[in-house]
């Protein structure tokens, strides 16, 4: 670290706690004037800039976090020993920040190389998918998917991404007029229309609730040279049936192999923002920076979706403040209130995040983390809210309703339409999330030079003040553009994504 950094990062002037860039030791100077560390301070982790009497709110971000549980000196700790979550409580204001900078006329936004499915948009990959409608089925889809990807099956189609099983646990014992239920049927429609697959093949077991025609005739899908269907009772077994659609596959492979990328405007792109395994520097480097290139994809016509229910609690206030309109920021606090309700049904709570690895990494409490989290959704208006995986149509900034694990939270955005997701993680996360390809990108440095095959952007020099939230957001939204046409992340490099389709159950199974 140059020496004409300071050793903390203090995000506001109101703040009552700055960011230690590096581990700190108790009686070492923080950087701000006439103050010494009382505790040693972990890097990521929270330093009082002043006394705190006990019962004070603590602010970060310049907004509250959470209250002092005991006084805490000027050069403290702040952790979990003295630092209580406070429930959500703030003022709603609606539609107060909605000015739309800088939207570039269509002819001076960038393009990108896509496949064009026509109505059912501009796909950023060609997979063939493989959609179960019931864990019965699940194996036979594997094994079918197995022997195209691993067995020569796929040569000579070089132009097709691979064959995706998407398997899941549920499917049957399921009330059909339930949440769960409509969920899970939107989830699949989501993905059997998703413009990153050239050819779909929908498998059923034939006697589970969730039976293949009302999903059809619900949702309008029509089964034709890219979208075809079968049961394993139908076939006569198990066998038959991978031999069957193991046929149906090889049929499929011309007309998919044929497809071509060709220019489309970035009004193609629908990117999922979402952060996993956050630590204390999450909201300070890669969330902004993702938030910043966020916002460049916006102004190019593009879309960018925030999830994560969970976790924008407590910073909720923020985007009611840029929703376009009164509506869509009742939308919004209308699905704060499912989820109050949801946990206390459950016996859980709101705040029950952050996890195990985000506290090793510095946060605190879920106002700490909800903050540095709605960063990634930059400063655009808010278009429009949508529930889990319905398909996203408004262009612009929006947010889904998902829960914060991240594979159900990507499952929705990618059943929506996404076709591109940045992963911000400052713990280390691994996932790939096919059909669509997966931009991990790093918090902090010391993560990202340990894990380096799996991180593809790093942000930690934000932290070390040799690099700038705009520099660093540049980079992302040009890898955004590159990965789109056709740039492999590392995930995809090492054939990674094909467990991570885990649509959201909720609900009885009986």
């Amino acid at each position: 670290m140059s020496a004409a950094v300071s050793p903390v990062i203090l995000l506001n002037t109101i703040d009552d706690v700055a960011v230690a860039r590096a581990m700190i030791r108790a009686g070492s100077p923080t950087g701000i004037e006439g103050l010494t560390a009382v505790d040693q301070i972990p890097r990521g982790h929270k330093v009082a800039v002043r006394d705190i009497p006990a019962g004070r709110e603590i602010r970060k971000f310049g907004q509250p976090i959470g209250v002092a549980t005991q006084f805490i000196p000027a050069g403290g700790h702040v952790h979990l020993q003295n630092l209580a979550v406070i429930e959500s409580d703030h003022p709603y204001q609606f539609s107060v920040d909605i000015e739309e900078p800088g939207m570039l006329p269509p002819e001076n936004c960038r393009t990108f190389m896509g496949f064009d499915r026509g109505a059912g948009g501009i796909g950023t990959r060609n997979f063939i998918g493989i959609i179960t409608t019931v864990n019965c089925s699940a194996t036979v889809s594997k094994y079918i998917a197995e022997h195209f990807n691993r067995t020569g099956g796929l040569d000579g189609f070089d132009n097709v991404d691979g064959v995706v099983a998407l398997t899941h646990g549920g499917g049957c014992a399921i009330n059909t007029q339930s949440e769960g239920y409509r969920y899970l049927a939107r989830t699949l429609q989501g993905y059997a229309r998703h413009p990153n697959f050239g050819g779909i093949l929908m498998i059923g077991l034939g006697c589970e609730t969730n039976q293949i025609a009302p999903i059809l005739e619900h949702y309008k899908l029509e089964e034709g040279n890219r979208l075809r269907t079968m049961t394993i009772q139908d076939l006569g077994g198990t066998r038959k049936t991978i031999a069957a659609a193991s046929e149906m596959i090889k049929d499929m492979l011309p007309g998919v192999n044929s497809a071509k990328r060709t220019v489309q405007p970035l009004s193609g792109i629908k990117l999922a923002l979402e952060c996993g395994g956050s630590d204390g520097y999450s909201g300070i480097s890669a969330n902004p920076a993702l938030g910043y290139a966020s916002d460049l994809l916006v102004r190019n016509g593009g879309t960018s979706v925030l999830a994560e229910t969970p976790e924008i609690y407590g910073a909720e206030h923020l985007l009611t403040r840029r929703a376009s309109t009164p509506a869509v920021a009742e939308k919004l606090l209308s699905r704060i209130d499912w989820w109050r309700d949801y946990t206390r049904r459950n016996g859980a709570e709101l705040n029950n995040n952050p996890s195990y690895g985000n506290k090793l990494g510095g946060l605190t409490t879920i106002l700490e983390k909800s903050l540095g989290a709605v960063a990634k959704g930059g400063s655009m208006p808010l278009k429009a809210v949508y529930e889990y995986s319905e398909i996203v149509d408004q262009p612009g900034f929006v947010f889904m309703d998902t829960p914060g694990y991240d594979p159900v939270a990507v499952t929705g955005q990618v059943a929506g339409g996404c076709n591109v997701i940045c992963f911000t993680t400052g713990r280390g996360s691994v996932s790939g999330f096919k059909p669509a390809p997966c931009i991990k990108i790093a918090t902090n440095t010391e993560m990202y030079n340990h894990m380096r095959e799996d991180m593809d952007i790093n942000c930690g020099d934000i932290v070390s003040g040799e690099d700038t939230i705009e520099a660093a957001g540049e980079r992302i939204f040009e890898d955004i553009i590159a990965v789109a046409s056709g740039k492999k992340t590392l995930s995809e490099t090492f054939d990674y994504g094909d467990n991570e389709f885990v649509p959201w159950q909720v609900g009885a199974i009986t």
